[in-house]
């Protein structure tokens, strides 16, 4: 389905909670079984939900980076190491902190929605409207929106090459080391 800006808001907000629901349902999943291969599972189920949301929010890059780098990549490098794991059957043990931990989350919840709900939103519609701002920042703005992936290309080539260059060298470590530890 490709979102053409003129898409039901119905359909739209089916999928949002649809996809909400599974990411909740998997986030709490995971802390909440006691099973390890389990909780991976729907470890990979929560971070899908979150790139779900990417994808309604039309950052479809940072969707395809989602599910490559940490649902391809990172779960399952943490199913692996359950795996090889020898006490797999036994799970995590009790943990006394449960109910401070649970305590800091819906007080670090509820101050995300007094953020939430008194921060003064600028979309890109209103932008628009504002006969006060450049006419290259508005250009700005609506080709970022409009070609997002050729932009994050033209930033990461032009403005931050150096940042790109010493990812690709951490890459290479990490692979070098991994082998390294395969190897006996």
């Amino acid at each position: 389905m490709i979102f053409d800006g003129n898409e039901s808001t119905l359909a739209i907000d089916i999928a949002f909670w649809s996809i909400s629901a599974s990411t909740i349902v998997g986030a709490i999943a995971v802390v909440q079984l006691k099973d390890l291969f389990r909780a991976a599972l729907f470890l990979i189920v929560s971070l899908l939900g979150v790139a779900g949301m990417f994808i309604l929010l039309r950052a479809e890059f940072l969707a395809a980076i989602q599910v490559l780098v940490y649902i391809g990549a990172i779960s399952i490098l943490i199913i692996f190491a359950i795996m090889m794991t020898r006490d797999m059957d036994q799970g995590s043990p009790f943990n006394i902190l449960k109910f401070p931990a649970a305590l800091i989350s819906i007080l670090f919840c509820s101050i995300c929605i007094v953020v939430f709900l008194s921060t003064d939103w600028n979309l890109m519609e209103i932008a628009l409207l504002d006969k006060t701002l450049d006419s290259t920042l508005i250009d700005g703005m609506s080709n970022v929106f409009t070609n997002t992936i050729p932009y994050i290309a033209r930033l990461l080539i032009g403005n931050f090459i150096i940042t790109f260059e010493i990812i690709g060298v951490l890459l290479l470590a990490v692979i070098v080391g991994a082998l390294a530890l395969v190897r006996e």
